[in-house]
């Protein structure tokens, strides 16, 4: 009976001084106010970045006049004489030059100076047309 005793006493005395602990623990909880938090600052918003201004633009080639087609042979003569195939350079020049009344200066390149005719003729396999 002694040792029931004891136990009831032990139990009831762990339970006295949790209460009390966390009574205490309340109270200095309210007793010590708490740090306020600092608000993280905002970083700065930086100014938009300006638009890219635009690169100034190439004056337009300034487009060859028509050429007289009893004179294409001996244009693409000269276009083509540097050409590795001279006669079929020659034949597809000398269509090129029907069509479009035009022959680009020069063995190489040019091509713009003739307008979009001839920039823009393609062969069957889609590939350009006119050296």
């Amino acid at each position: 009976m002694a040792f029931k005793v004891l136990i009831f006493l032990l139990a009831s005395f762990l339970l006295v001084t949790t209460r009390v602990s966390s009574d205490e623990e309340t109270f200095w909880e309210a007793f010590y106010a708490k740090a306020p938090v600092k608000s993280l600052a905002h970083a700065p918003v930086k100014a938009p970045i300006p638009a890219p201004s635009k690169a100034p633009t190439a004056p337009p080639v300034k487009v060859l006049p028509p050429v007289n087609i009893s004179e294409c042979p001996r244009l693409c003569g000269g276009r083509c004489k540097l050409h590795s195939r001279i006669r079929h350079c020659t034949r597809v020049c000398v269509t090129c030059c029907q069509r479009c009344k035009c022959v680009p200066p020069g063995t190489y390149g040019n091509k713009e100076m003739c307008g979009k005719c001839y920039t823009e003729m393609k062969t069957h396999g889609d590939r350009p047309k006119c050296p």
